[in-house]
């Protein structure tokens, strides 16, 4: 039955390009992406540093702005929007984990992950960040703050507020790259766990070779082109 269901695209781009002046000459970062990401899919985009992974993450989501090309994001021409727009969609439909954790200092992992809810006016948030940390085997830590806890623990702290919105489509940019190799499996483990049981779209950046390998697809990029 499985088989008969229709992927659809919930991400896909058109000639995207990424451009920057470097005093007296420009610099091409990337050049014509093309590509495709379809509902459930997990796709990893790997390359060798430099090849302009993490930018191509960021234009995905919205954050930076192309020289040319588009990105359409759940059917959305997401430069076509203004900034509160793309912003607005974001929150609706996009988790991000990042490299460096990316938490607020001053913030509990509690209040950590019930922010994007709040944001969202979500009268459950405590709850909902209650039980995904929980989930994430962080329940005796909720009251902690980011520098009371591991890297591992950060990063599981990340996750959680990640799925938090429940989103259609999770952004990781070396999820692992600041984690020992053990607490990196365990990471990956729960995340691509989470990935399954929210049925959310995955697309990663990374530089391991055996995580890209966990990933249904492999995107490969070398010097801002996409190599197949």
């Amino acid at each position: 039955m499985s088989e008969n269901i229709v992927k659809r695209p919930i991400l896909w781009t058109q000639a995207l390009t990424k451009q920057v002046n470097t005093g007296d000459k420009q610099l091409t970062i990337l050049q014509d992406i093309n590509l495709q990401v379809n509902t459930g899919e997990a796709v990893a985009i790997i390359g060798a540093s430099g090849s302009g992974k993490s930018t191509l993450l960021g234009l995905l989501a919205g954050l930076d702005l192309p020289t040319s090309g588009k990105v359409h994001l759940d059917e959305t021409d997401i430069f076509s929007l203004d900034e509160d727009s793309r912003a607005a969609l974001r929150g609706r439909i996009l988790g991000f984990v990042f490299q460096s954790f990316q938490l607020l200092p001053a913030l509990t992992a509690l209040e950590n992950v019930m922010l994007p809810l709040e944001l969202m006016k979500k009268n459950n948030a405590d709850s909902v960040a209650q039980r995904l940390l929980d989930r994430v085997g962080l329940a005796k830590r909720v009251e902690h703050y980011p520098k009371q806890l591991s890297g591992g623990e950060q990063q599981r702290v990340a996750i959680a507020r990640a799925f938090a919105t429940e989103p259609k489509l999770l952004l990781a940019d070396e999820p692992t790259g600041n984690l020992d190799s053990a607490t990196g499996v365990q990471i990956i483990e729960l995340m691509f766990e989470l990935n399954r049981e929210h049925g959310t779209t995955l697309v990663l950046v990374t530089h391991d070779e055996a995580l890209s390998k966990r990933c249904s697809r492999q995107i490969r990029l070398a010097d801002g082109k996409l190599v197949l």
